[in-house]
């Protein structure tokens, strides 16, 4: 259960950074699907399947390591 919570918060970095590069230029990542939130005058990018993709392989390799 715990892999899985840190699994989440990795999953959440990834997303972060991975939808920042890819917004900030402009461009939506085809099926990655990267919008921009805005949530009480605060900006910033993301996109559903990267955290979905990053939390399954963060996961797994916390599996793995136990």
């Amino acid at each position: 259960m715990f892999a899985l919570l840190k699994a989440i918060v990795l999953g959440a970095f990834l997303a972060g950074i991975v939808s920042l590069f890819i917004g900030s230029s402009g461009a939506t990542g085809g099926m990655l699907n990267v919008r921009q939130v805005v949530v009480a005058d605060f900006q910033f990018f993301w996109s559903w399947a990267v955290f979905l993709i990053g939390a399954g392989l963060s996961f797994g390799i916390f599996l793995l390591m136990d």
